[in-house]
């Protein structure tokens, strides 16, 4: 039977994680669905109530950072602790958010595309895909952002800026080889995610989500985390050149 690991950042999530733990595991899926709950030493309490929920609960894994340390680096502070500490071997790694952006029913449809595909995207601006409780203004910013980083980056995807992912294992492990070339902290993680799984040629497909926005807890986006999105891609249009300056080394005859 196929396994899948969900792992989800928090910082001050604790009135959403444990709805959003109990959605994906409510999931009808032939997969076998664990959660991996990577806290960012949250003042709320959700660390504590996390390590309540993993006594009781199956398939629950839950690794404490030391401080908020930026998006970029929980998820790779989960994926290291997925490969050195989980007695499991999956086959499937998803990253998503804990406010119910990013809504576990899409679980099962991103997991049995792993039949033809390295990385399934939940997407926003593919067709059926939508933002759903956005002002009109938000609405604008995410598309402007989105068209900024796709035309620097290269990378033909609809929604070049989401969050929820699903990676064949075996993917995720090839693109982290090159994570020393990952500099983003925050949410351009995301983007430089999908633009290393580009380069390395994988099959990725994108399909259609509803996005909402969240009904508990604040935002966590800082001034910080905006400036470093617009920089990233800039980074990301230098790394092309590198790969084409690669590519164009190993095609010249011995």
């Amino acid at each position: 039977m196929k396994k899948a690991l969900v792992v989800i950042p928090t910082y001050n999530e604790r009135e959403n994680v444990q709805e959003i733990i109990d959605g994906i595991q409510a999931q009808k899926t032939p997969w076998v669905i664990h959660v991996l709950v990577v806290d960012s030493n949250s003042p709320d309490g959700t660390g504590a109530l996390l390590d309540e929920l993993s006594r009781v609960k199956t398939g629950l894994w839950v690794y404490h950072q030391s401080a908020k340390l930026g998006l970029g680096r929980a998820y790779l502070d989960g994926f290291e602790y997925m490969a050195k500490n989980m007695p499991e071997t999956y086959d499937a790694v998803v990253t998503m958010d804990a406010d119910f952006s990013h809504h576990p029913r899409y679980l099962p449809q991103m997991l049995d595309k792993l039949d033809q595909f390295d990385l399934v995207v939940g997407s926003r601006y593919v067709a059926g895909g939508r933002l759903e409780n956005w002002p009109r203004h938000r609405k604008w910013v995410s598309r402007a952002a989105n068209f900024y980083a796709t035309t620097l980056t290269g990378v033909p995807l609809k929604d070049l800026t989401a969050g929820f992912h699903c990676f064949r294992r075996e993917a995720l492990r090839r693109v982290l080889k090159f994570k020393t070339m990952i500099a983003a902290e925050g949410y351009a993680f995301l983007i430089e995610l999908k633009f290393l799984s580009f380069k390395e040629g994988f099959r990725i497909a994108e399909i259609p989500i509803v996005f909402s926005d969240r009904t508990k807890g604040a935002s966590k986006i800082s001034k910080r985390v905006i400036f470093e999105s617009a920089l990233i891609p800039w980074k990301c249009l230098y790394d092309r050149f590198i790969y084409t300056v690669r590519a164009k080394r190993s095609r010249k005859p011995a």
